[in-house]
């Protein structure tokens, strides 16, 4: 028995990986922030009930990860709608101009492509047919779509509040869209959580009243110039992306 115990102690001595095992970081790549990192967090407040956070991830998408930052900080996204949402895809957001064809004024940010998956909850920047064209815009994944990895640079994840990412407005675009009301860096000690103020209900005119007698006043013609605009055509729900 005695030299049995000594043997398992010669192999414990001899072999101390097995008893402590250790974590290696890969060479070149920088640690991934965890959420006690509030200078990686960003919080979107949305106006369908509730805040967002978000984990940034400037290990494998610094760039984009810094843009983000830039932009929130300056008040870029506060207020900016989802104007394109598609029911079992995504979430598309971040332009100015709310029609897919907007961006800040800031420099295009270059393709930072990487091993993280587009899965539910995956950020990621959206960017037109040139891979470098990526600037403000982003899309919440609210399903897996695998098929757009290494295509589009994921730079986050959703970590709380993503049932009111669920619940954003669908439509390209919606007929009623959800808003971002509020974004911050949870570095900046933003304040609480705070509902969107009501959308005041439009004012209705006064009837008028018509004479009981008197000229029927014919519908004026339209000018063969005058023909009302048709409504611009959908975008294919293929991908993503920034319009040129």
């Amino acid at each position: 028995m005695r030299f049995v115990a000594g043997l398992f102690s010669l192999a414990l001595i001899a072999a101390p990986s097995l008893a402590a095992p250790q974590v290696i970081e890969s060479p070149g790549r920088a640690p991934a922030p965890t959420m006690a990192d509030t200078q990686n967090l960003l919080l979107l407040d949305l106006s369908t009930g509730g805040r967002v956070t978000i984990l940034l991830r400037p290990d494998v998408a610094p760039k984009m990860v810094e843009r983000v930052k830039t932009l929130t900080r300056q008040h870029f996204y506060d207020g900016l709608t989802f104007h394109r949402v598609i029911d079992g895809f995504m979430a598309q957001g971040g332009d100015p101009k709310g029609d897919g064809t907007g961006g800040s004024t800031l420099p295009n940010v270059p393709s930072e492509y990487n091993y993280l998956p587009h899965v539910r909850g995956a950020v990621s920047a959206a960017r037109a047919d040139d891979p470098n064209s990526a600037n403000s815009q982003f899309f919440i994944v609210f399903q897996p779509k695998l098929n757009l990895d290494k295509k589009y640079t994921v730079f986050g994840r959703v970590m709380s509040g993503m049932q009111y990412v669920d619940a954003i407005e669908r439509g390209e675009p919606p007929a009623n869209p959800s808003r971002i009301v509020h974004a911050y860096i949870a570095a900046d000690n933003p304040p609480a959580y705070q509902p969107a103020p009501p959308t005041p209900a439009p004012t209705l005119a006064a009837p008028v009243t018509l004479p009981k007698s008197g000229p029927t006043v014919a519908a004026p013609k339209l000018a063969p110039g005058d023909a009302p605009a048709q409504a611009p055509a959908r975008r294919s729900s293929k991908a993503p992306a920034r319009r040129q």
